[in-house]
């Protein structure tokens, strides 16, 4: 499969989805306790709801520039500088919402073989810790982008959920519902 038809249905969809569980969460919660959620997190050594969120949308784009080969534009850094400061400024829901709508567009924007142009070519991904992994296209998508983005993802679900947000595998699958055989949808 290329790379491009792997990845970019998957965040695209996967994003839209982590856009309407936010959207649930405005809709429950009092508009004041929307900062309180995006600081919220499942231990004390991980990062806020709000992190999670930009984290998802930075490994998505991430992988965009990283693929096609080019240098990451400015947009990446603020992101990801938002992500690690989420702690003292954690932003609104509509700030998420922006950064998810700007991801998206992103990947929308892309032509059918965006990602699979430089699919022969060694990947040198390095680690904030220094460290660098050597890597196929392939490998990275599959071993690391995918990986990474689902991590970010099912951390912002779970921390939705952990909040008391009403969520269920019916949100977290929506995308699925396109493939249901109509015949067998339950009656009532």
């Amino acid at each position: 499969m290329l790379l491009t038809k792997l990845l970019v249905p998957t965040y695209t969809q996967m994003l839209r989805m982590l856009s309407a569980w936010l959207k649930k969460a405005q809709d429950q919660i009092p508009k004041a306790e929307s900062e309180a959620l995006l600081s919220a997190r499942l231990a004390p050594d991980m990062f806020p709801l709000s992190t999670q969120v930009r984290f998802a949308c930075l490994q998505a784009q991430e992988a965009i520039f990283r693929l096609k080969g080019e240098a990451f534009p400015e947009s990446i850094n603020e992101l990801l500088e938002e992500g690690r400061n989420a702690d003292d400024r954690p932003g609104s829901i509509a700030d998420a919402q922006a950064r998810i709508d700007e991801t998206i567009a992103l990947l929308d924007g892309l032509a059918p073989d965006a990602l699979d142009v430089n699919a022969d070519k060694p990947l040198a991904h390095e680690l904030p810790n220094g460290m660098i992994l050597d890597l196929s296209a392939e490998q990275y998508a599959r071993d690391w982008a995918i990986a990474q983005f689902y991590f970010h993802l099912m951390t912002a679900y779970s921390i939705l959920r952990s909040e008391k947000i009403e969520l269920g595998k019916a949100d977290y699958a929506a995308h699925m519902f396109q493939y249901i055989r109509p015949e067998t949808m339950p009656k009532g």
